[in-house]
């Protein structure tokens, strides 16, 4: 028994011991190399001398780089965090969020050095009704799509207008996502949330900024008679761009007859948004612009088209400020009645509705002047007769 237990001769029991605290022959060598890597490398003198070093290059180089005047402050301030808490509040939805508006801080800010209150009539939002999912998907856009979105919430129009009658703004601005899905694209809808707002606020100025409803004019004249104050749709872009700028359904076309019928249906002020910086030429702007004139489109806004994501298509180039400046002039001396230009100008920029707000109400005096003339001969013929 004993004799099993003895080890064999000639057996090494040495070769089963494992010495885990015993270095490789290998790791002197590794520890010299490395120290050797660090002293050779660049030390702190080289770092600040002042002297060029080499150095690794993150991120895309071949594409433009965004240039400091398209850079935005963090958005902040009492109007800001109280508008924002309040649309949590009621539920609404808006285009400044979902699109990534780069003005959302100068929109909700209101006026400087102004109280709470006094920020928030003067604060522009755009409320985005029938739900936060498209059905097309233009490249420029970062709202949600699908083919089959959320049906539509029959209480919206109704909280809706009463959310912004208690809200305090002087001007809102409604906009929605494209509902190809529903037949009338929700035009209804829309009209009735106008003809809400109104019932319950009728001081407030309402602008409809809308998609083009297939085309259909009869949904056109639904929502121009709802008795909004401006009719707003976007061709976005030149006519040469368009199938490549938006979705497949849109043409720059069908977006002009939208303006034109808006305007023969008695709507007062008719508005359109061009990004530039997406491939444009001069003279397709030029003839873009000939084109709005024609239809007697009232105002129009450039601004710099900027990339949401990724997955959204490249931006061209980024167009500089003094440009903006240019297609400025050149559209007022076209005979717009109101122009606003620059990087960071959206169609609902606040600017735009400071003087759309100015030439309502100067258009409210003129015809209250008139009637009164109108009114004064009258009875003036009444009594000589």
């Amino acid at each position: 028994m004993t004799s099993l237990l003895r080890p064999r001769s000639g057996c090494r029991l040495s070769s089963q011991v494992r010495h885990l605290a015993t270095p490789s022959a290998s790791t002197p060598k590794s520890k010299t190399s490395f120290r050797e890597t660090l002293v050779s490398g660049p030390s702190l003198d080289d770092f600040i001398s002042g002297e060029p070093i080499e150095h690794v290059v993150l991120g895309n180089t071949t594409g433009p780089r965004l240039p400091s005047f398209l850079k935005t402050k963090i958005p902040s301030g009492a109007s800001f965090n109280k508008i924002k808490k309040d649309l949590r509040g009621l539920g609404l939805h808006t285009v400044c969020e979902e699109a990534r508006c780069p003005n959302i801080g100068d929109c909700w800010g209101g006026k400087e050095g102004a109280t709470a209150e006094e920020g928030k009539r003067a604060a522009t939002a755009t409320i985005m009704l029938m739900g936060d999912t498209c059905t097309r998907g233009c490249r420029f856009c970062s709202v949600k799509t699908s083919r089959a979105p959320p049906p539509l919430d029959p209480h919206e129009p109704e909280n809706t207008a009463e959310a912004i009658s208690r809200w305090g703004l002087g001007y809102i601005v409604l906009t929605s996502v494209d509902r190809d899905d529903l037949v009338d694209g929700g035009a209804h809808h829309f009209a009735e949330t106008i003809m809400k707002i109104k019932q319950k606020a009728p001081q407030i100025l309402v602008e409809a900024l809308t998609g083009d409803f297939a085309g259909n004019l009869e949904n056109v004249s639904l929502v121009a008679k709802s008795g909004l104050d401006v009719y707003a749709h976007n061709v976005e872009t030149v006519e040469e761009l368009t199938p490549f700028v938006r979705d497949r359904r849109a043409t720059f076309r069908q977006s002009l007859r939208v303006l034109e019928h808006a305007k023969k249906e008695g709507v007062r002020i008719i508005k359109t948004s061009i990004m530039l910086g997406v491939g444009e030429t001069e003279e397709q702007v030029m003839d873009a612009l000939r084109e709005l004139r024609k239809i007697n489109v009232d105002v129009v806004t450039f601004g710099q088209y900027m990339r949401p994501t990724k997955r959204h298509m490249k931006v061209d180039r980024y167009v500089e400020p003094s440009e903006f400046d240019q297609w400025k002039q050149v559209a007022d001396d076209m005979g717009f009645s109101y122009v606003a230009s620059g990087p960071l100008v959206r169609s609902s920029y606040k600017a735009g509705e400071y003087f759309i707000e100015n030439m309502l109400k100067g258009k409210a005096t003129e015809n209250r002047v008139r009637n009164l003339v109108t009114q004064e001969a009258s009875t003036s013929y009444t009594q000589t007769t």
